[in-house]
């Protein structure tokens, strides 16, 4: 007996090295720790964790673009599950995106070791639960190997481009690929107060393992604005120097090296943490340096996590509030700005801590390249350029009307939740409409498309024809931002600006010059003012003097023939709050 529980004891203690070895991640099994997990030890790892711990759970949606589907880690201490549920009990949600960039995997790692260490140490937020993606671009996280070659480490990682080749993190708004709906369907599913991107950043080096974005305070809503430049973003920069980590906001030079100044980043919606803020969402980005070691990398993502986690926890409540004034505020919002540039007179100073740099002659071409000496590290004081200015804005009208023709708008606003309502039967409404009277466009694809910009708009009040199953949507709404800032097509990062009305830029009919010449002389006698007109126009414009071709075609612009869709933008304004049949 004595020598069966000898045994016995052997064996159990044998056992907890074990069990204790099986929870470490790839990365920690790694002895040089210069380790990623791949994609299916990612998967792997996470349904142990969700079979050992109930408080935990795996959820699939979706289907990404290599067709594969987004899986979210869902963390809640008292084990509901349900989103629904959770907003009643008023607990926070905060959901972490890791891999977007899969050659930037430090998020990947730190996620599942902090999974881990929250439940097996029983220490889940009672009044927060945490969504982690945990691996967003599956196709690019694949697609292993070296791509990164200024980087240090990972041994391999992913790819940034996913299998369509796009950058996901500039595919928010125009949403091509299915990895951005299934992204937008956890987000509008869980609706959470708090969110974090983590990524690794590239550019000068300096001493900081990690910086950090914030949403940009002069875009973000200032109520939200005044908590996180006060409360939240002081609180987390002194837990991370406190452990070992200090952070400097995001190292994007002013002109080439961080001596001349830094500025801060303008996350724009087409940006994961622009479109997050149009939802009225406290948004972070951690950008770890990319020649740090990646050990130390991932130590720092997992605190910084933790350090989140615990303050939403603290904050828990004074969140939830928040929101809901932001977005009641945003609701009633009435003028909305729609593009931003540096205000460069205006600068805050901070203390930096860098590298003394300078040139050399290059080995390759003997011209003069830049390079940091690490063996002189300097603490100075620079300019950090942190106040944009809106340059566009809009009123918001009393509602839009969008022709149901347009069929990726509408899916893209009931996948975000945004409430509508469908004519009930053909309706003529005088209201405004856009003329497009001027734009630029990009000379080459940027993420599959020529982006407009400089968009000039000429308002007219027309009678408009809508046809039952048209749909409304009234701007009384939280999501107003994303609302206005879509549908205004001189926005930055509008659904005009990313090409979805680009078929209205092509005039459709024209005419035969030698048949039309004789229904132009006859229109142009029988109408005296704009025989006038054009005089007038030809006195001003030696061009059109000289021209019979554009003198034809300044009276068939004048006509009743000429095309009233050509340049005419489809969304309409409702100016006025007009009794209107719905369903």
């Amino acid at each position: 007996m004595k020598k069966h529980i000898l045994l016995f004891s052997f064996l159990f203690s044998s056992l907890i090295p074990f069990v204790s070895y099986a929870q470490l991640t790839p990365f920690e099994l790694s002895k040089d720790k210069n380790y990623t997990a791949n994609y299916a030890e990612v998967i792997a790892y996470y349904h142990q964790l969700a079979a050992k711990y109930p408080q935990m759970k795996l959820i699939n949606y979706g289907m990404t673009d290599i067709g594969k589907p987004l899986t979210l880690i869902v963390l809640s201490k008292d084990k509901v599950f349900d989103p629904a549920q959770i907003k009643k009990q008023n607990k926070r949600v905060l959901l972490i995106n890791n891999g977007i960039h899969p050659g930037e995997p430090e998020g990947i790692d730190a996620s599942m070791m902090l999974s881990r260490d929250l439940l097996k140490n029983n220490k889940l937020p009672n009044d927060v639960v945490v969504c982690i993606i945990a691996v967003y671009n599956i196709d690019g996280c694949l697609n292993r190997g070296v791509s990164r070659i200024s980087q240090n480490g990972p041994r391999a990682y992913g790819f940034r481009g996913n299998s369509r080749n796009l950058d996901l993190n500039r595919d928010f708004i125009k949403a091509d690929s299915r990895n951005a709906l299934a992204f937008e369907q956890i987000l509008n599913t869980w609706q959470p107060e708090v969110f974090l991107d983590n990524h690794t950043s590239d550019g000068a080096d300096y001493q900081y393992v990690m910086t950090l974005i914030e949403t940009q305070k002069d875009k973000q809503n200032p109520i939200l604005a005044k908590y996180t430049s006060e409360t939240l973003s002081p609180e987390l920069y002194k837990r991370m120097k406190k452990s070992g980590y200090e952070m400097i906001p995001y190292v994007e030079s002013e002109k080439g090296t961080p001596d001349s100044g830094i500025v801060s980043f303008l996350e724009t919606p087409r940006f994961c943490t622009g479109y997050t803020a149009q939802h009225n969402i406290i948004s972070y980005i951690t950008e770890t340096h990319m020649l740090k070691q990646y050990d130390k990398r991932v130590y720092s993502t997992y605190d910084f996590m933790d350090h989140l986690i615990s303050i939403v926890e603290r904050d828990h409540v004074l969140i939830g509030q928040l929101k809901q004034q932001v977005d009641a505020s945003v609701a009633k919002q009435k003028t909305f700005a729609l593009n931003w540039d540096l205000d460069q007179e205006h600068f805050d100073t901070i203390t930096f801590k860098g590298y003394e740099f300078g040139h050399k002659p290059s080995e390759i071409s003997g011209l003069p390249r830049l390079y940091y000496d690490r063996n002189k590290p300097y603490t100075k004081t620079i300019k950090y350029y942190n106040t944009y200015k809106a340059t566009a804005f809009a009123d918001k009208p009393v509602a839009y009307i969008i022709p149901q023709a347009w069929g990726k708008v509408i899916d893209l606003f009931k996948l975000n939740k945004v409430a509508m309502h469908r004519l009930s039967h053909d309706t003529t409404l005088n209201l405004q409409m856009y003329y497009i009277a001027d734009y630029k466009t990009g000379q080459r694809p940027y993420e599959g498309h020529y982006l407009h910009s400089d968009v000039k708009l000429n308002p007219i009040q027309s009678s408009i024809k809508f046809y039952a199953g048209d749909y409304v949507v009234y701007t009384n709404q939280a999501i107003n931002r994303y609302i206005v800032e879509t549908l205004e097509p001189q926005g930055v990062d509008s659904f005009f600006a990313w090409n979805f009305f680009d078929s209205v830029l092509g005039q459709k009919e024209h005419y035969s010059d030698y048949v039309f010449e004789d229904t132009a002389a006859e229109y142009l006698k029988n109408n005296p003012d704009l025989q006038k007109k054009l005089e007038a126009e030809k006195a001003k414009n030696p061009k059109l003097a000289a021209s019979a071709s554009m003198q034809l075609e300044f009276v068939y612009h004048n006509s009743p023939w000429f095309e009233k869709t050509y340049l005419r933008y489809p969304v309409s304004r409702l100016l006025t709050d007009t009794k209107l049949d719905l369903n």
